[in-house]
C-alpha cells in the first residue's frame, strides 16, 4: 500500500533523512523505532507532504504521491494522529469529529460519528465539551477518532501514548489492537517496545536518518544488544 524508496529530506542545508526505505502492506501494522531526534517524525512529514523531499519516491496504492500538496495526499486515504494531538480546542468533541468526516473508501465498515464513540465510550459522555476541556487522554482519543473519521486506508500515529497515564495508554493500545483486527493498515511511532511487539507485524529502526534494522517481533525480542544500541536510553 505504502512504498518509500531512497527518501532524502533536509531542512535548509541540514539533511535529516538519508535513503530511507520502508513499506506498509494492506492490513499490516509497522512500527518505526529510534531514539528522539533520529528522523522518525520527519519520515512521517515527508510521506504526508508536510516537508518537501530532496530525493527518492513515495508511492501509495501504486501511485506516486511525492510532490503533491498535503491536502491531496490526505484525500488519497492517509490519516494522521500527530504528535501533540493538535485537536481543535475551541470546538466540541462532536464538532472535532464531524469537521474531518469523509465518506468511506469501499470498506465494509466505514467510520462515522457513532462508531467512533463506540470505540471510545468515554468521549460519548463528553460530546458537548470543548476540546480544551478534555483531559490529555481524552484529547488523544479524540485525535485518533478524528483521523478515523477521514476513513483512512493507512493510519499513521506519531507518539500516540506519550505522556499519558498507564490506564489511558492501555486503552489506546486496546483501540489499536481492535483496529488491526479489523484490517486497518497502521504505521506507528512509539517508545513502548513491549506493546509494539504485541501489535506490529514488522519493525523498522532508524538511526541518524538511516534504516539500520528491520524485522518481526520475534527477531526484535531476540536482539537484545541491538535494542540497547539503538533504542536504549
Amino acid at each position: 500500500m505504502l512504498e518509500v524508496r531512497g527518501l532524502e529530506t533536509a531542512y535548509g542545508r541540514s539533511q535529516v533523512l538519508f535513503g530511507i526505505d520502508l513499506a506498509v502492506g494492506a492490513g499490516e501494522v509497522v512500527s518505526l523505532l529510534g531514539r528522539n531526534g533520529m528522523g522518525k517524525t520527519t519520515v512521517v512529514k515527508s510521506i504526508l507532504g508536510l516537508t518537501p523531499i530532496r530525493a527518492g519516491s513515495i508511492r501509495f496504492a501504486g501511485e506516486a504521491i511525492h510532490g503533491l500538496p498535503a491536502h491531496r495526499i490526505a484525500r488519497r486515504g492517509l490519516g494522521l494522529v500527530p504528535e501533540g494531538r493538535r485537536i481543535f480546542a475551541n470546538l466540541t468533541v462532536r464538532e472535532n469529529l464531524v469537521a474531518t468526516a469523509a465518506s468511506g473508501r469501499g470498506g465494509a465498515a466505514p467510520w462515522h460519528y457513532e462508531r467512533v464513540l463506540a470505540l471510545f465510550p468515554s468521549l460519548a459522555a463528553r460530546a458537548g465539551h470543548y476540546g480544551g476541556q478534555l483531559s490529555g487522554g481524552e484529547q488523544q482519543m479524540l485525535a485518533i477518532g478524528r483521523a478515523l473519521m477521514t476513513n483512512p486506508r493507512l493510519l499513521i500515529l506519531d507518539e500516540a501514548t506519550e505522556g499519558l497515564a498507564p490506564l489511558v495508554r492501555a486503552e489506546i493500545w486496546r483501540c489499536l489492537q481492535a483496529l488491526k483486527a479489523g484490517g486497518q493498515a497502521i504505521l506507528v511511532i512509539d517508545k513502548n517496545i513491549a506493546a509494539l511487539s504485541r501489535l506490529a507485524d514488522r519493525h523498522i529502526i532508524i538511526e541518524k536518518g538511516r534504516v539500520v534494522w528491520q524485522g518481526n517481533s520475534a527477531a526484535l525480542a531476540s536482539a537484545g544488544e541491538l535494542r540497547q544500541r539503538y533504542l536504549g536510553v
